[in-house]
């Protein structure tokens, strides 16, 4: 395996080193953020709380949406991890239909 490349010499490499460095720990926060409120929503409903998963439920549509819109994770994964969630809590609250 080669060996790690040398460092930029560049004004305009340099600078985007640095800048690689800047956005690559905002979006390990945000990433990790997601992580958490989504173990939020599973513990609430994992304690049959409705009103702390209804909650906690919004908080995580709203951060994934977000993510997905500033291209952090894709519109898809994004979406399925709504539904899911979404679905999770549904299976605590009471059914309209019946």
């Amino acid at each position: 395996m080669p060996a790690k490349a040398a460092p930029k010499k560049s004004k305009s490499g340099i600078k985007r080193a640095r800048q690689t460095v800047a956005i690559t720990v905002e979006n390990k926060s945000a990433k990790n953020m997601l992580k958490t409120l989504s173990k939020k929503v599973e513990k609430a409903v994992a304690e049959k709380n409705k009103d702390t998963a209804g909650t906690a439920l919004k908080e995580i549509i709203s951060a994934v949406d977000k993510a997905a819109r500033k291209g952090l994770i894709h519109r898809n994964t994004a979406s399925r991890k709504v539904s899911r969630l979404t679905k999770l809590v549904n299976s605590i609250l009471p059914s309209e239909a019946a």
